[in-house]
This record gives C-alpha cells, structure tokens and sequence, in this order.
C-alpha cells in the first residue's frame, strides 16, 4: 500500500483431504490418567493428499477481500472436519510480487498471553501456585498488593496500572513506556527488563481495588512471567519449552526474549506512522520485542498456532478443572484466564486470543472441542492509517473469517 491505496495481490491456497494423514512438524499430547503435559507425544502422521483449490474458494475470496481492504498481505490455516486448508493473499514485502509464505514465522502479539496463562497454569497443576492465592509471597521484593491472586492476575482484575499506558472512561489517559511513534521508533533494538516493566507500572496508581472491576493490562501477565521464573528456578523461554513447545513439537514456535530477529520464511511487516505533520513508514520487521515480554513477545505459526489451540481446547494440555477455569469468562468483557470467549452470530460458542504488534496482526480461534480452528497472520504496508484505523481492519478481518469458517 502507498499513499493510502489498497494494494490487490493474488490469492492461494491449498486444501488438504481428511481421508489421508500428513507430514507436520508439530503434534499434540496424548491423553493418559498422567498429567497432559507429561504425556508422550503421538507419531507424526503421513502426508495427507492435496486437493484442488477450488475446493474452499469461500476462503480464498475472503483472504483477497481482507487484503483489498488494506492490509499488504495475509496467510490463512482452516482445520476442521472438512480438513486442513492454507492460503496466501497480497505481497510478503510491500513493492514486490512475492506472496506471503503459507507456514511464515510472524509476530503473535497478545496470542502469547495464552501460551504464558497455560504454562502458569500447569504450574498451578503442579502444586507450584495457587490459582486463588496470593502472588506477593513470591515476589516479596515488588511489594504488590496482598489481595492480589493469580487468578486476578491472569484475568486482568488486579487493578495493576498497564505499563504500556492507561485509556479511563472519562477519556483521559496515563502514558507509559513508548511504544508507537517517532519514539517507539527510535527505540526499536532497545532491551526492557520484565522487572523494569513490572516496576515501573507498581510506580503508578493502581487502576481499581484488587478484583472490584475488568481492565487489560499487559503488567498481568510479566508479572505471570516474573513468577513462572521465582517457582520454577528457570529462565521463562525454557520453562516454556520445556512443558509446551517441546512436548507438542512447535519448532517454529520462539520466545525471542531480547533478540530482534525472526526465523525465515516470514513476510515483512511496515510500520506507518505520523511525526508531528509528516508521515514516516520503516521496515519492523526486525525489532526488538522486550518492550512487551510475555504479555506479547512470542513468535510462531499458523501450524504451530492451530497445533497450540487446539490441544489446548481438547484437553491434552491441562487437568480438565483447570481448562473450565482457563474458559469461564468475567462478564465485562468475556475474558477467562488468558483467552476470550465470544459468541459467533448463530450463537456458537469460539475460544481466541488475537494480537497485534505494530505492522502484524494474529488471530488465533477455535471450537470448544478443537476440531475446528483457524489462525492466520497480517501484515500492514505503507498505508498512511493511525491505529484506530488499524483495529477496525483488524476487526473486520477478523469479522470475516469468523463468519466463514465458524
């Protein structure tokens, strides 16, 4: 996109048949009386028969459609009885004819934040945490709140000031650390502390009295990092593997930590942006994504994405109590531990948690059993569009695929 046009691009795919079985690099756990993260993963299937594209053409135009709204370029995976599907639409790097990747690495955003729940509750499985106790016992050197559980923590009823800024009803806000703009820009390859993070939000006034109201906060879940790391004994990017990634084979799945770089293939994300009356667009691909941590660093892909969710949703990662907690929503805005609950138009019940980093975007759905899914990745090109701009392409995308594949 240039000077506000929409870019048009080709769109592909490819449907996969249920009647074989395929090559993955990423499997989910079995079942067993044992705790489902210790359960042995099952054999990768064979490769399953390629069906002609014109089987899923509704999926196909709907990808175009989101990239003719403005997005530069955007990949699809649909499983679910009918099979597996993927697709491609736009341009992997604005200016070029190349199509995005249909199994590209990209950024995940706030899709981390049900990875970092499901590793804190496995911990909680384990007897490490408590999911109704108090956090500051762990974590005596921040002097949080003792009313604070964990449970507040990971459904964003702490109260805990958002260290990426406040938005209050009134219409007035709080800054916090920089994270758009000329200075966001200007400190692309910057490295962030989580205890910095975590600090500097504890600085300010809380947001509410523990668990009295619903607010997001990005602060709730480094916290959750800062407390995977005081019970474990280990760094949180290993805790990480080794109770999810490894076990369900998401080898294209990364905690980058500090590093700025993604694993190829991937489509390259522009970022767009005003400083003071003169418009700017920078390649963001490579940034440093520390300024977020475990609230929305990770990277991966629509495979690993759709492997993740839907072991998740079919029980083969947690203790079947701990998954009705992880989905039973505060009413304000539908939010479980980690993940949103909402209601399609004919009233089905779909399980997600999108993201967005500047120049991506993530959305990660499923059905309460798992069988059926859809994850997909967005990437912005040089379109002159602020960020209330951005959320309602965004939304809309994400309108979209929900009404095709659900």
């Amino acid at each position: 996109m240039d000077g506000g046009r929409t870019h048009r691009a080709r769109t592909t795919g490819t449907a996969r048949t249920t009647g074989a079985t395929r090559t993955t690099r990423t499997t989910g756990t079995a079942r067993t009386t044992d705790p489902p993260h210790l359960a042995r993963p099952a054999a990768h299937p064979e490769e399953r028969t390629t069906m002609s594209d014109t089987h899923r053409p509704e999926l196909q135009q709907a990808l175009q459609d989101i990239v003719d709204s403005g997005w530069a370029g955007a990949q699809l995976r649909v499983n679910d009885p009918r099979g597996e599907w993927t697709g491609s639409a736009g341009v992997a790097v604005p200016g070029s004819a190349e199509r995005p990747p249909v199994d590209g690495h990209f950024r995940i955003g706030s899709n981390t934040k049900t990875f970092t729940a499901t590793l804190v509750l496995l911990l909680v499985a384990d007897g490490l945490l408590e999911l109704d106790g108090p956090v500051a016992g762990h974590l005596p050197e921040y002097e949080l709140d003792p009313r604070i559980t964990l449970r507040m923590v990971l459904q964003h009823t702490s109260g805990l000031f958002n260290f990426t800024g406040e938005y209050y009803e009134d219409g007035t806000t709080a800054p916090g650390i920089a994270w758009e703009g000329q200075e966001w820009v200007d400190n692309l390859l910057r490295t962030y502390r989580p205890e910095e993070l975590v600090r500097l939000a504890l600085s300010r006034p809380a947001r509410f009295e523990p668990g009295t109201d619903w607010s997001y906060s990005n602060t709730n879940y480094v916290l959750a990092r800062l407390l995977v790391e005081k019970v474990t004994g280990r760094p949180f990017a290993e805790e990480m593997g080794r109770r999810i990634l490894t076990p369900l084979g998401l080898t294209g799945t990364v905690v980058p930590e500090d590093s700025p770089e993604i694993p190829e293939p991937h489509a390259h994300a522009t970022y767009a942006y005003q400083d003071a009356d003169e418009w700017k667009t920078l390649d963001v691909t490579r940034s440093n994504p520390s300024w977020i941590s475990a609230a929305g660093d990770m990277i991966s892909t629509t495979r690993d994405l759709h492997v993740f969710i839907s072991a998740l949703m079919g029980g083969r990662i947690l203790p079947a109590g701990l998954l009705d907690e992880m989905r039973t929503p505060h009413p304000k805005l539908n939010y479980g531990l980690g993940l949103f609950v909402q209601e399609t138009e004919d009233g089905r019940t779909v399980y997600t948690h999108n993201g967005g980093m500047w120049g991506w975007g993530a959305l990660m759905f499923s059905s309460p059993d798992g069988t059926t899914t859809f994850t997909a990745s967005l990437t912005c090109g040089a379109a002159r569009l602020d960020m209330m701009q951005v959320g309602a392409l965004f939304a809309e995308a994400q309108k979209r695929l929900v009404a095709e594949v659900f």
